[in-house]
């Protein structure tokens, strides 16, 4: 007996709540489409087994619950659906955080010969980020003279005064390669972070550039960045030119540093402090100096 469009449509789902890559793809019909607002476009055949593989990596007890559902004589299948998962596993270079969501959605697939001939997808793609824990920014790329993009920086905490900084500027040819070089950047973050005489770092994404500016309290101390680690490996990737249109790197010195200063909680003052404990002139104990970068 011949499936029903519904049947086709609830055999898609079972396939996708048993982590069958093959399953899903099979249930459509050859050259058959799936797009959603987070896939870049119609999906097909491999690529889209490919696109579930990566979602069960994030959300390894991924599953579908079908909230509602609907057809008409013409074989289009219109379904309501929460989609319910924990983040147990890396997303886009970020350790998992544990958390749970329920993201609503609703497809739309058109069923022909047993076989998803198009599916489309809706849900809000900033549900997922924001139930991570996660900020969703909207901005524009760019404006006139001004470029808009992301930032991070990483502390170990220090409030030693900074000997020099180090500047990396790499400008990308794909978007591809903004995502290989900023992963590297959070893995040699991860290195810094352990490095005596680091104090701290920001790091830039404005479309192809990438820039990190990095506070040490030596310049000596950056040495071992040289010797081993990622920042090793990814300079000798960088000269063998298997990324990158370009860049540059440098070490400054800082010329002039004034003062830190802190809010003075018994005057207001804005008052210049170097050490814990330190006194305002209103005799007031100052609140401990604030790290430089």
């Amino acid at each position: 007996m011949q499936l029903t469009p519904v049947q086709v449509f609830e055999r898609y789902v079972d396939a996708w709540n048993r982590h069958d890559a093959s399953g899903i793809v099979a249930a459509f019909a050859d050259g058959g489409t799936y797009t959603d607002p987070a896939s870049s476009g119609p999906l097909t055949g491999a690529a889209l087994g490919t696109y579930a593989e990566s979602l069960w990596n994030y959300f390894p007890d991924l599953s579908f619950e079908i909230v509602s559902l609907t057809h008409n004589d013409q074989g289009l299948v219109s379904a309501e659906w929460l989609l319910k998962g924990t983040n147990t596993g890396p997303m886009q270079g970020l350790p998992p955080t544990g958390r749970r969501v329920n993201l609503a959605g609703a497809d739309f697939a058109r069923i022909g010969g047993e076989k998803i001939v198009s599916l489309q997808g809706y849900f809000d793609t900033g549900a997922i980020p924001r139930a991570l824990g996660m900020d969703v920014i909207v901005q524009p790329t760019s404006i006139g003279p001004f470029g808009f993009g992301t930032s991070v920086r990483a502390s170990n905490g220090s409030t030693a005064l900074p000997g020099a900084f180090s500047i990396t500027n790499f400008f990308a040819r794909d978007a591809e390669e903004v995502d290989l070089i900023h992963e590297s950047g959070r893995k040699i973050a991860m290195e810094m972070l352990s490095m005596p005489g680091f104090i701290s770092m920001v790091s830039v994404v404005v479309g192809d550039c990438l820039m990190t500016i990095t506070a040490w309290e030596t310049r000596e101390a950056m040495a071992p960045l040289m010797k081993q680690g990622e920042h090793r490996s990814m300079v000798g990737r960088y000269f063998k030119s298997e990324f990158g249109r370009g860049g540059m790197t440098g070490v400054w010195v800082p010329g002039r540093l004034n003062a830190r200063r802190v809010r003075c909680p018994g005057c207001n003052a804005m008052t210049p402090v170097e050490a814990p404990q330190q006194n305002c002139q209103c005799g007031a104990v100052l609140p401990d100096p604030l790290a430089y970068w």
